[in-house]
């Protein structure tokens, strides 16, 4: 199964696409979508409302994997990743292609197997469960790829199939 992992942002959005079959796991693509500061929000939203839709296209995945929006302390930052993240599923609908979303701790349980895992033990067993030699950059491609690896061990599990992930 082709996986796309999202991790929204309106400045980055990580994306990151793997082959998962059979518990084994292979990354196929990874990258971001980068909007400049400083530039007209309305404009980035269309950026990467194209650019998604470009990546879709070309990457061509079975389903597609979303972070859950996480408000930390600035409001004004997640109203924005919110609008991002609309454009972001809009796309994906638009697509015809199954979304799934997850929040932050179910990523780190899936990944990890401990839901306050930190950054850096996402990452590091994203590289070990995908056998790379370096974690993938930008931080927010690693992101990504968490999120599809999460879909991966989620959608495969009994608790996934019985939850409808």
């Amino acid at each position: 199964m082709r996986i796309l992992g999202i991790d929204p942002g309106y400045g980055i959005t990580g994306f990151g696409l793997i082959g998962a079959q059979r518990g084994q796991y292979q990354l196929l693509n990874c990258g971001a979508i980068t909007t400049p500061a400083n530039t007209d929000f309305s404009w980035r939203l269309e950026v990467i409302y194209n650019d998604m839709t470009k990546l879709l296209q070309i990457a061509q995945p079975e389903a597609v994997a979303i972070e859950e929006l996480f408000f930390g302390q600035n409001v004004t930052t997640g109203i924005k990743v919110a609008q991002s993240r609309g454009v972001i599923l809009l796309a994906i609908q638009q697509a015809h292609i199954p979304v799934y979303e997850y929040k932050p701790m179910q990523v780190k349980q899936a990944v990890v197997g401990y839901g306050n895992a930190t950054k850096q033990q996402v990452q590091d067993m994203t590289r070990r469960l995908l056998r790379l030699t370096e974690t993938p950059k930008p931080d927010d491609a690693a992101d990504a790829i968490a999120v599809a690896l999460c879909h991966a061990r989620t959608s495969t599990s009994l608790l996934g199939q019985l939850s409808g992930k």
